[in-house]
């Protein structure tokens, strides 16, 4: 099976397939500059598929982590994060293979100083565990806000982190 990860910002805005983003189009503005006008991103977007299979979770928490990094976050910070990826993930794959099936995580960086990073995690699973239990508790007290649902997709959870920024 093939890992897919795409990037995007504001000089590859152009080369992203909306209708294959995990995310909406709420990072893109307008600049006008007098007679001229540009589309810009005020968010990085990093889209990583793969298999899913509790094998490749490390490519995802090593990805967490980079993204991570550029948020000037704390050694410690950034492993609460990676741990919580790590949880939510192993919901989403209850803690097993999924043959011809992936993981999707999409990575949305803020802005510079914002200190805020979303992850959207989509799994094979038509619905999730029940919200209780220590996967829970762990990505309740790490990672900020969670958001869980099911899509066309599968099911997904959304971790919203927002650090220090460039305090």
């Amino acid at each position: 099976m093939v890992t897919l990860v795409s990037f995007g910002n504001g000089r590859t805005a152009h080369r992203n397939n909306p209708a294959r983003s995990a995310w909406s189009w709420k990072g893109v503005g307008t600049i006008s500059l007098g007679s001229r006008s540009e589309t810009v991103r005020s968010t990085d977007t990093v889209d990583l598929r793969v298999p899913a299979d509790p094998a490749y979770l490390a490519m995802i928490r090593t990805a967490t982590a980079g993204l991570a990094t550029r948020l000037d976050l704390t050694l410690d910070e950034i492993e609460d994060l990676r741990i919580a990826v790590d949880e939510a993930c192993s919901l989403l794959l209850r803690g097993r293979s999924h043959p011809g099936e992936v993981l999707t995580a999409g990575f949305e960086v803020g802005p510079p100083g914002s200190g805020t990073l979303s992850i959207l995690i989509t799994g094979p699973l038509s619905r999730l565990p029940e919200g209780q239990g220590y996967a829970w508790s762990v990505l309740r007290a790490l990672a900020g806000e969670v958001v869980t649902g099911v899509g066309e997709h599968g099911a997904w959870i959304k971790l919203t982190y927002v650090g220090r920024g460039d305090q």
